[in-house]
């Protein structure tokens, strides 16, 4: 707390005002995911009482969760966003220490009544015991699965003709075993990472009594399922032993030894990415953080000297954190102190090293840094004296930003283990609930005063709140009580379950299989009924057989016939077909997995298939939706261009420029290269400038990412004194208005890494440093800087931090000379609006026009300003400041009103410009996604206007474009009603609906499902969070709906990740479309789970979207092979392999029918057994299967080249029913062949045979069919392959020889019995011969002929594409797919330095946490968005009073010079001239009619907050000319040049 008295020492330590770093929440706010407690704790479900956490063993806890209180986990969007736990009954838990528990919270024994969950973590379906027969069961859920069963039973019994049980189960058993052998390794990776989770290391106090939990019951047969788990393990480990022969380390050190508790040191984590590395010292003199030590049962050392005073608490301290006697009571006065002073510690007590699973609600636990959060803590103190401490949330939320977490002001005493076992105190906390945003509770205990104990409380936000999950980052130690554990932590209850994926076409198949099984049910009775009939006929011949029927009876002889022709016939489902696209789907795996063209060799990364069986889903894909920040975006800030005191420094070349460029027609390769050399040239140049002003250690040649040769010239004063202490003041800032951290990297020369709560602001101080301003270290009181050379400190009295409302922060320094100055950063209208008036009118505009560009080139701006305060105003000022610190309700309210009072009357300093750059090659992949039929959205939880810019850079939009915004101005009063915001929301849709000429209506909604055709690039949608909540009502969805499937781009900004699952839900279900998700943090699992196909990103930073994800790639240009090559590939081989597969055992089955005729549907087999039993298995199985693996329409190249190819997939047309039905009555026509031919044959004559003997019997007619029938199938499968190489010749000609070697194998063995010798009677004849040629070239006829008239006067579009490819139009594909590579490399890269990682790259950003840097304002130029939302002014349909900077002008007659603007000489500046020659033409319509951003607009800004706008009248308007106010700023000759080739006559220069 800052003091409250008059005299206030303006030098004192920084007082930093810090606010909520969360996202909050409304009345209305988003939508949350329902949580899956419910399924988890049915799963968990045990009765048996918890452990008493007294002891010092590590041992495992296995207690289940009790079941018995399970409620259901709905979620409710209401303001308090609390949802009851399942262990808590619906109520608020209180947890107790120290403290006896009150009567009604124990049973009549003494034990707590309440149980919690454990900490331990099951993400596996099985344990070693369960394995067997839970995987048969899930197994057994496939109805295929239970009809085969029940064939092999059949077969068991020999009245129905089964003939070999056991030779009849193996398919089965291959299938159920494959199965079982695959979801054994799946569930074998998930039990390692859940016992890496669980047997993560914790510093857990032991030694005292937690009565909120008791001792551990454990069961009987919990003890036989550890006793098997132990059993497997030791069984397993001495198998790896006997490969492996050097041991590791266990995780945990010997229970046995405690943590010293002097001169302790932390160990470092051998890398951020690695959290979980073992602490394998505890004491070393050479690791470099000083730990605040716990109380130890070894013998007490005194500290060291220089350690006394911190590392000792006396009895009663009278520090700012307990209470004194000496002062007055008054409750201002009064600090919490939880240590209960009159309690003497027994000295058990210690912090030990323990299992994550081994937490209970109630613990205290020592965490250090880089440590994982192992469940949900609430913060007692930290080794920051103000209670701050930094986590990383990657893992919840995606982001790597720091964000502050505070330590209870009552806690901040604890330091020692004796000091936790003294304190006494209870928290009232809420129940479990998911929104990771929130928390309330309260913490109470009794201070002690002069006239007796007082009950006292203080609040527990989420602030004081780390998550399970997050990192500890920068802070030595935290000190804190678990207060959720398990399933109860948010992150748990966020976590949905990864559900089971099924490809389109096996949903699909589902139908065709019924069919079959019609089919098949259908022939049984026809069987059944004509065997019956014909046995009951008392005129036939059968009634004087002397055997008599095999039933009895005509009627039991038809039943058996029945289940018999169930046998025969049961090919008709075919059990192959689920074995071979098992098979097909594997080896798709495999091929993509092995696709060296999508490797990323940076990471290491190959193309990684998590769900095998959906490949062919790849090739259906209609709408993609894409997270921003990691996906599109590197995350990567590099810091390019600024404007100092009206001069614009930087060479880049960006992405949107490039795009730019190329929608003019330049070639964007030269360009490109051009620009490289320019920038190569200037960087050496800049390196040598710097090196001669100041030999900065700290400046490494391949980290300057501020390419600025004439920013270095000013720096050494060649443009005079002026510009040289501008840039020199402008750096300064930029290394003082911050609050990063320093780290010193060893090494020689050294190095100084920045850790941010934002990459931008890592970014500015980063370049600060290259500049000879280096931020060295943060004191007590201020920053320590190296100012070109020379040491300087300068203390920081206040810092007032970002949030999202403010959008920019702000530091209150006191220089050297004496003065006080307070810096501020942050949106250009922001900033603009606090300008003080009447003062800088032309750098105002010149700035504001400079920012303009900036943005146009997609780059994200910001502005810097300053204030020179008198003493005595900073003095009144900081008493309000402390004042409103102090206050114990409101308090950010009140910080943030004092904090705009002083931040006015501000001078301008210059603005800044830094590069999110895209992935490479992103803006090529989403227009080929594009070409191809695919929409593509972004879902991101980013600003609107950081989204559109970047929606620029990555041709997602484009200036023809016309947007729609859809946003609801958001109520936080709560006083607006639902049906208010409904109808609002609903007006905008129907509005905009009529715009295409619909209504919304059922009726449109069926039109949409039908139409797949891309929408017309003319209109792009943008909507917020807020807005989505609405529009994603029941009522209100279709509408929304059918207006986003008119948009050609649609950028839903500012939604949570049960809103992006939300909006994928909708589309796939609402049009009946193929979905894919891609992204790369936590915050995209949602989304990823949601769709037909989840892709992640695996980024430097986390892997949890890699977890869930259906497909895990390294970057997002690898999207485009695999959905357009493999994808498409998968589909249609896939779709063309289900369709042979059918066709084949219709051939085959039918063959036997027609058998039937002549045998009074008995059932007597055609074919000899072994005939059967080998068709499916190696005569007709592989061509299939090759189908399916190894056929191409058209190459990879080419289906890149013409990606429109994969429309068809859209359409789903390379699987539908008709194409089913015809390949079955294809089937059927030729099995008539097959067989009629061949008995025709056969019944005129007798065989003639070298003995005389006639060879008439069915096992012979049998071996003439199965031999011409294998040959068609197999010739038949060829004509359905479009690629022909060796390889499948090969397998075709190879399965065709086949069935002739084992006929002659098989038939000169007497276990042939009746088929002995048939082979050389059957090869000997002629008309074996005759029928082996004329039957399949009769059977495919037909197909042929259809084949050969649809290519012709019907070509597909992949006909058409493979005769130009045989005519040569591709062959140099290759060569072009070559240099687009190049020139995107060009594009994408400003320098060749810049290959380099410049600084930590960020997984994702949350920009409500982002502390200096919302984008610019003036991004919105080229797409015309309304800037209320970010500015604040109630201004509408502003228009601009002069001409567009994007309208192409004509070069005049030069102008007479003008006065400079300041002292300078002339230079060219490439990347500036080429800028602004590439700024293309708006559409005048829509900005004329909206609230256009410029830099005009900017000045408008100035006075929003001072006084009334200025007469527009008044403005400069027409006094000189667009070109001529730009050249005299730039005075360089390329300009001219760089405009030759941008000409109109739609501006005239008035000069």
């Amino acid at each position: 707390m800052a003091k409250a008295d008059d005299e206030i020492d303006p030098v004192d330590k920084t007082n930093r005002s810090r606010w909520a770093t969360r996202k909050l929440t409304v009345k209305s706010g988003g939508l949350k995911r329902i949580s899956l407690m419910d399924r988890i704790h049915k799963s968990t479900g045990s009765t048996e009482k918890k452990r008493h956490s007294d002891g010092s063993q590590s041992t495992e806890d296995n207690t289940q969760y009790d079941s018995a209180t399970a409620t259901d986990q709905n979620e409710q969007s209401d303001a308090k966003s609390t949802t009851s736990s399942s262990t808590d009954d619906g109520e608020g838990r209180q947890v107790y220490f120290n403290l006896p528990l009150p009567t009604g919270l124990k049973d009549d024994e003494g034990t707590p009544i309440r149980t919690y969950a454990r900490n331990k973590i099951r993400t596996a379906k099985y344990t070693p015991l369960s394995f067997v027969p839970k995987n048969l069961w899930f197994q057994f859920h496939n109805i295929a699965n239970i009809f085969f069963l029940f064939m092999v039973i059949l077969v068991i019994f020999p009245i129905f003709g089964g003939v070999n049980p056991g030779l009849n189960a193996v398919p089965l058993i291959f299938i159920l075993a494959v199965t079982a052998v695959k979801d054994a390794i799946e569930d074998y990776r998930r039990t390692i990472l859940d016992n890496e989770l669980n047997n993560a290391p914790v510093h857990r106090l032991v030694g005292w009594n937690n009565v909120n939990v008791t001792e551990d019951n454990v069961s009987l047969w919990r003890r036989i399922k550890k006793a098997t788990s132990r059993n497997m393990a030791a069984l397993w480990h001495l198998i790896q032993g006997i490969w492996k022969k050097d041991d590791k380390k266990d995780m945990l050190e010997p229970s046995g030894d405690p943590r010293p508790s002097v001169e302790t040191k932390a160990t470092r984590r051998e890398s951020m990415l690695s959290p979980r590395t073992d602490r394998t010292s505890y004491v070393s003199a050479y690791e470099d953080i000083q730990m605040t030590p716990v109380t130890s049962p070894l013998p007490p050392h005194s500290p060291a000297p220089q350690q006394k005073d911190f590392l000792e608490v006396t009895e009663r301290p009278t520090s700012g954190q307990s209470y004194n006697p000496d002062e007055l009571e008054t409750i201002a006065r009064v600090k919490g102190d939880l240590i209960n002073h009159e309690v003497t510690p027994t000295g058990n007590a210690r912090f030990h090293k323990d299992h994550w699973k081994n937490l209970q609600v109630g613990d205290f636990v020592r965490l250090y840094n880089d440590d994982e959060l192992p469940a949900d803590i609430i913060v007692l103190a930290t080794s920051d004296e103000d209670g701050a401490c930094y986590v990383e949330t990657k893992n919840l939320d995606g982001e790597t930003n720091l964000k502050v977490r505070q330590a209870l002001r009552c806690g901040r005493t604890l330091k020692h283990a004796k000091d936790c076992e003294r304190a006494q105190f209870f928290i009232e906390s809420e129940p479990p609930q998911p929104n990771l945003y929130k928390y309330n509770g309260a913490i109470k205990w009794d201070q002690m005063m002069s006239h007796g104990p007082k009950e006292m409380s203080e609040p527990i936000t989420i602030d004081n709140m780390l998550l399970r999950g997050c990192n500890l980052r920068n802070t030595d130690w935290v000190l804190g009580i678990v207060m959720f554990t398990g399933h109860d932590t948010k992150i748990m209850m966020n976590a949905g379950i990864t559900p089971s994926k099924r490809a389109r076409i096996a949903r699909e198949l589902n139908f065709n299989v019924v069919c079959n099984f019609g089919i098949l049910g259908v022939l049984c009775l026809l069987c059944a009924i004509v065997n019956g009939v014909s046995w009951a006929k008392s005129d036939a011949s059968t009634a004087w057989f002397d055997y008599g029927s095999v039933g009895g009876t005509p009627g039991m002889t038809g039943f058996i016939t029945f289940w018999a022709a169930l046998i025969n016939f049961q090919n008709f489902v075919p059990i192959s077909l689920y074995i071979s696209l098992e098979i097909v789907r594997t080896l798709q795996a495999i091929f993509i997995y092995s696709d060296v063209e999508m490797y990323y060799d940076k990471i290491d990364y190959p193309c990684v298939p998590k769900s095998w069986n959906i490949s062919d889903d790849l090739g259906q894909i209609e709408y993609i939706f894409s997270d921003k920040t990691g996906t599109l975006t590197q995350n990567v800030m590099e810091f390019k261009k600024a404007t100092i005191n009206g001069q614009p420094y930087g060479e880049a070349y960006t992405e949107a420029q490039a795009g730019m460029q190329k929608r003019l027609g330049i070639d964007v390769v030269k360009e490109a290269a051009k620009a490289r050399e320019q920038i190569a040239a200037g960087k050496i140049h800049a390196l040598e400038g710097l090196r001669k002003i100041h030999n900065n250690p700290y400046l490494h040649d391949e980290n300057v990412t501020f390419i600025a040769p004439d920013f270095v010239d000013d720096l050494q004063g060649e443009s005079g004194e002026e510009q040289k202490e501008a840039n020199a003041h402008f750096m300064l800032a930029l290394a003082l208005c911050h609050t990063v951290i320093a780290e010193h990297s060893p090494g020689d020369p050294p190095k100084i890494e920045f850790k941010a709560q934002s990459p931008d602001e890592a970014a500015l101080v980063s370049t600060a440093r290259d500049m000879g301003f280096t931020v060295l270290a943060q004191t007590s009181d201020g920053i320590k800087l190296n100012v070109m050379g020379e040491e300087k400190h300068y203390p920081i009295l206040n810092t007032i931090e970002f949030n999202s409302s403010r959008k920019r922060m702000s530091a209150i320094v006191k220089m050297p000379d004496g003065r006080i100055i307070l810096f501020c950063k942050g949106a250009d209208s922001i900033i603009y609006s606090r300008l003080k008036r009447g003062e800088q009118a032309e750098l105002r505009k010149t700035t504001a026009e400079h920012l303009e560009m900036f943005a146009r080139e997609g780059l994200r701006t910001l502005c810097i300003a300053q204030r020179v305060l008198p003493e005595q105003e900073y003095l009144e000022w900081r008493k309000e400041h402390d004042k409103a610190a102090t206050a114990m309700q409101d308090r950010e309210e009140k910080l943030e009103l004092v904090a705009d009072k002083i931040e006015q009357e501000l001078t301008l300093l210059g603005g800044t410009a830094i590069e999110d750059r895209l992935q490479d090659g992103v803006p090529d992949t989403i227009e080929l996604l594009g070409r191809a039929g695919i929409k593509l959205w972004v879902l991101t939880g980013d600003k609107v206007e950081t989204a559109i810019n970047i929606g620029f850079s990555c041709n997602l939009l484009n200036n023809d474009m016309e947007l729609i915004n859809l946003k609801l101005e958001e109520d936080e009063s709560g006083k607006t009603t639902d049906e208010v915001f409904l109808s609002q929301i609903e007006e905008e849709l129907d509005k905009h609906l009529r715009t295409f000429g619909i209504t919304g209506s059922d009726d449109d909604l069926l039109h949409a499902r039908k139409n797949h055709e891309p929408p017309a690039p003319t209109h792009a949608l943008v909507i917020d969070g807020f807005t989505l909540r609405w529009v994603l009502h029941d009522g209100l969805k279709q509408k929304f709906l059918l207006l986003c499937k008119q948009c050609a781009s649609v950028l839903c900004c500012r939604v949570s990740p049960a809103q992006k699952a939300s909006v994928v839900s909708m589309v796939k279900n609402g049009l009946d479309v193929m979905t894919l998700s891609i992204g790369d943090g936590a915050n995209d699992v949602a989304m990823i789970q949601e769709a037909d196909v989840g892709v992640g990103i695996a980024g430097v930073e986390g892997r949890q979207a890699v977890m869930s994800a259906d497909y895990a790639i390294g970057q997002f240009r690898f999207l485009q092979r695999l959905v357009l090559v493999h994808g498409r590939w998968s589909y249609r081989r896939m779709a063309e392999a289900i369709a042979n597969f059918f066709y084949k055992n219709m051939v085959w089955c039918l063959s036997i029918l027609w058998f039937q005729c002549f045998c009074n549907f008995d059932i007597t087999y055609l074919y000899e057994y072994t005939y059967i039993i080998l068709f499916n298995l190696i005569f007709t199985s592989v061509p299939p299967i090759v189908i399916g693996v190894l056929d191409q329409d058209v190459s990879d190249a080419v289906s890149l080249a013409v990606p429109q190819l994969y429309r068809r997939g859209i359409e789903r047309l390379e699987w539908t029913q008709h194409k089913f039905w015809m390949y079955m009555i294809d089937g059927a026509y030729q099995s008539v062949m097959s067989f009629f031919i061949t008995y025709l044959t056969f019944a005129p004559t007798s065989a003639v045979t070298a003995n005389g003997l006639d060879i008439s019997d069915r096992y012979r007619l049998g071996a003439y069919v199965a031999h011409q029938s294998v040959i068609t199938i197999n010739l038949y499968i060829l004509i359905n392959t479009y690629r022909w190489d060796w390889l499948t010749l090969l397998i075709i000609a190879v399965s065709d020889l086949l069935i002739f070697f084992w006929t002659g194998v098989y038939t000169t063995s007497t276990y042939a019995s009746t088929f002995y010798g048939a082979a050389p009677q059957i090869y000997g004849e002629a008309s074996f011969w005759a029928c082996l040629i004329a039957t399949p070239i009769i059977s495919l006829a037909p197909r042929y002929a259809v084949k050969a008239l649809r290519k012709v006067f019907i070509p597909r579009d992949v006909d058409i594409i493979r005769e130009q490819v045989a005519m040569g139009k591709f062959d140099q594909t290759e060569k072009e797919d070559t240099n687009e590579v190049t020139a995107k490399s060009s594009s994408s890269h400003s320098s060749e330095s810049s290959r380099h990682k410049r600084h930590k790259q960020f997984a994702s950003v949350d920009e409500d946490l982002r502390p200096i840097y919302p984008p610019s304002v003036a991004t919105q130029s080229v797409i015309g968005h309304n800037a209320h939302s970010q500015n604040g002014s109630d201004g509408t349909n502003y228009t601009r009073h002069e001409p567009s900077l994007d309208v192409p002008v004509i070069q005049p007659v030069d102008p007479a010079p003008e006065p400079p603007v300041r002292p300078s000489y002339e230079r060219v500046r490439p990347s500036y001239d080429r800028m602004r020659a590439s700024m293309d033409r708006v559409r005048m319509s829509y900005e004329m009619s909206n609230d256009f951003t410029s830099a005009a607009m900017l000045s408008r800004f100035e006075s929003t907050r001072t006084g009334p706008d200025p007469d527009p009248s008044q403005q400069p308007v027409q006094s000189e000319g667009i070109v001529s106010r730009i050249r005299r700023r730039t005075r360089g000759k390329s300009f001219k040049a760089a405009f030759a080739h941008h000409k109109d006559n739609n501006i005239h220069e008035h000069e």
